[in-house]
């Protein structure tokens, strides 16, 4: 049987009794100025299959320099509505943990 946590609140999720919300986030460079041909596309193609070849033999400590990431995250439902609110943390961010002075 897999047993999930939310990766927020650290809560255990019963398969069976709580949500499970799943949250996966893409990163990668935006390509918005470049205009590419057709026959460079079937180039490119062909370049990306050995440029995965290539990641398999690098360093882990080259691999987070690379520019294209997932993440993938299991919330509670408590945490997805939370998340749903502010999902980048921005309004978090903002708001400084003063102490009363």
């Amino acid at each position: 049987m897999i047993h999930y946590n939310c990766d927020m609140c650290g809560k255990s999720l019963d398969t069976e009794e709580d949500d499970r919300y799943v949250v996966k986030i893409e990163i990668y460079a935006a390509c918005d100025s470049m205009e590419v041909d057709d026959d460079e596309d079937m180039i490119n193609d062909f370049e990306e299959e050995d440029d995965d070849e290539e990641v398999d033999n690098l360093d882990p400590d080259e691999i987070d320099s690379i520019e294209y990431k997932t993440f993938r995250y299991d919330l509670c439902s408590k945490c997805h509505s939370r998340f749903l609110q502010d999902p980048l943390s921005i309004k978090s961010i903002r708001r400084g943990r003063f102490s009363e002075n």
